[in-house]
């Protein structure tokens, strides 16, 4: 039919469930977690958990089936896309300021009720040698790795990208281990004064992107596997690959002003 034809260069995406369902199980996943600190919720913390990572598959796929099976993304589509992914990040960049901001606040003007001292007495903040190192060592090697992946898939050895993939999605798991191990031997919690719940926070959360960003890698191992990526057409890898080196930026600022500095 004539008058159903496309005369512009721009996606009209088709309607899918895919964001009212996952927005549900992103509500049922949130209102575990409050509960999950009453122990309580952990049913939910898990069917949200699996609901929304099975619906996140579910959505990459469409999105994978129109980039590189159907051709929706045009060079104007293209350029969209990287502006949200750059607006996506900017908007990340603000989380984590409020974050160091309100740390900054009460670390430089300790009030009574921390005992005039940051850390407050009777905390013993999480030496910065240990885990803390590790971990930095660990992002920063998976950025070294990412960019010569992203390297090698530029000069045309898409195949050979895999290899440099696998170790930053490797690395991205050992440091969530190490950090979870962390949090099971730390010797405060949340509840203990600004200061437990500012740490926990801002490495929580932060735990909360690099888990993502894992998954975003994993998912751009798998399609560089089945060659879905060009040397000039690749904005799902790119724009794994800005999420990722923001993760890493953060890191870097939360091992100098939380573990170090604040220690």
């Amino acid at each position: 039919m004539p008058w159903l034809s496309k005369f512009h260069p721009f996606h009209i995406v088709s309607v899918s469930p895919w964001p009212l369902l996952s927005s549900a199980s992103g509500f049922t996943l949130a209102v575990g977690l409050v509960e999950a600190f009453s122990g309580m919720g952990w049913f939910l913390v898990g069917w949200g958990s699996l609901s929304s990572g099975a619906l996140a598959g579910l959505w990459w796929r469409d999105a994978i089936r129109e980039s590189f099976l159907l051709g929706e993304h045009t060079m104007e589509v293209t350029r969209g896309l990287r502006v949200g992914v750059i607006l996506f990040i900017l908007s990340e960049v603000m989380f984590f300021f409020s974050i160091f901001f309100a740390f900054f606040f009460l670390s430089l003007n300790p009030d009574v009720s921390l005992g005039g001292q940051w850390p407050p007495e009777g905390l013993s903040p999480v030496p910065y040698m240990g885990v803390p190192l590790m971990n930095t060592v660990l992002l920063l090697s998976s950025g070294i790795s990412l960019t010569w992946s992203h390297h090698a898939l530029i000069g045309g050895m898409a195949f050979r990208s895999a290899f440099p993939l696998l170790i930053s999605v490797l690395l991205g798991g050992g440091f969530l281990l190490l950090q979870a191990e962390e949090y099971s031997e730390c010797s405060f919690s949340i509840s203990d004064s600004s200061f437990g719940s500012l740490f926990f926070v801002s490495t929580g959360f932060h735990g909360v992107h690099v888990m993502i960003g894992t998954v975003f890698l994993s998912v751009n191992l798998v399609r560089v596997i089945s060659a879905h990526f060009s040397p000039h057409h690749h904005l799902g890898f790119e724009a794994g690959a800005w999420y990722w080196h923001f993760v890493d930026v953060v890191w870097l600022f939360l091992f100098i002003t939380i573990y170090w500095w604040g220690s």
